[in-house]
């Protein structure tokens, strides 16, 4: 299982959800507390999954249930956490203004939550469905500002080629001068980067967002965990690129759609338990090729390291190949990966 990771890396603004006041719901506190003394984060997992239906109070159970997706979330379990928000949407009453995990917030928030997501799980068609459901009526500024987002977000994840990227470009490019897309822009800058490679955009964010986590990945500061959605996006001028040496370093390329929670709100149980997961592997690529996968084994067998590929299919029927090293008694590998000129990260017990 992926760690939680502080809010340096993992807390990651670029899907940065709206967050609100901190009361909760007397119940849904007591069983997230319960849950954060488990010994581990698998355990406070399934404690919560388990005693969930215990909660009579819809608004009480819904903040249980919005809990836990974030928490599923930051544990990159994006499959699991899509379904999770969805479930806490679906759930009638009125959001009981907090809590952890954004445990406040209303049915339109959980759904772009959903969208999320699924993106992160390369479940597109999932992603397109919550976008064309209620949440599209919205009144709300912030919501329509990520709704429109996501939806430029889920066109380029169709994209084969870097043809089919521009209309979302000019999309975004008019976006990042829209005042009604301020709660978004530095997302939408960090995508504009990413996806052109032109200075300009990460120049904008160092100076108009010097403390955000988007400028501090075109800084290369911070890395957050890989998922599909950007290692497959067409940018540069490379038709479907994949990150088959992750020796380069930087965050261009392995940036992630991932939690959209900030550090006030990530989860107790999360970091509690956190601190007893232990490291058994850590992953070094994600791939469509396996002959990709292949060729990451073989470099890192040139160095001394004995790696080894998994695979996993997304939700989406995509088939994904992992190239892992096993961690040794000392906990040294990840150290000695990064040392060697390989970038990796972290999966635990």
């Amino acid at each position: 299982m992926r760690k939680y990771l502080s809010a340096l890396i993992f807390a990651f603004v670029f899907l940065l959800s709206p967050v609100f006041s901190q009361a909760q719901s007397q119940t849904a506190k007591a069983l997230i507390d319960a849950a954060a003394k488990k010994s581990s984060l698998s355990e406070s997992i399934e404690y919560l999954k388990k005693n969930v239906a215990s909660v009579s109070v819809n608004a009480e159970k819904r903040a249980v249930y919005a809990f836990l997706a974030a928490v599923l979330e930051q544990q990159g379990m994006y499959a699991e956490a899509q379904k999770t928000y969805a479930q806490a949407a679906g759930i009638q009453g009125s959001a009981q203004g907090g809590g952890a995990g954004g445990a406040n917030k209303n049915s339109e928030e959980l759904v772009i939550d959903a969208v999320r997501c699924a993106l992160c799980a390369g479940d597109y068609a999932s992603a397109d469905s919550y976008l064309n459901s209620a949440v599209r009526g919205s009144k709300n500024e912030n919501i329509i500002a990520y709704m429109k987002l996501y939806e430029q977000w889920s066109a380029l994840c169709k994209a084969k080629k870097e043809s089919d990227t521009k209309e979302s470009i000019a999309m975004l490019k008019t976006y990042a001068t829209l005042d009604s897309m301020k709660a978004v822009r530095p997302s939408v800058l960090l995508t504009l980067w990413h996806l052109t490679g032109e200075s300009k955009f990460a120049e904008s964010l160092k100076s108009n967002y010097p403390k955000s986590m988007e400028s501090a990945i075109v800084k290369g500061e911070i890395q957050t965990l890989p998922t599909p959605f950007w290692y497959f996006v067409p940018r540069n001028g490379v038709d479907l690129p994949e990150i088959s040496d992750m020796s380069t370093g930087g965050a261009s390329g392995s940036v992630s759609p991932s939690s959209g929670q900030s550090g006030s709100s990530s989860s107790s149980a999360s970091a509690s338990s956190a601190k007893s997961e232990k490291v058994v592997r850590q992953q070094l690529g994600l791939f469509r090729d396996e002959a990709n996968a292949k060729s990451l084994v073989e470099r890192l067998a040139s160095k001394g390291f004995k790696a080894d590929i998994t695979s996993e299919v997304r939700p989406s029927g995509t088939k994904y190949y992992l190239v892992v090293v096993k961690e040794n008694a000392k906990g040294s590998v990840g150290d000695e990966l990064r040392s060697a000129g390989f970038d990796c990260y972290p999966l635990f017990d």
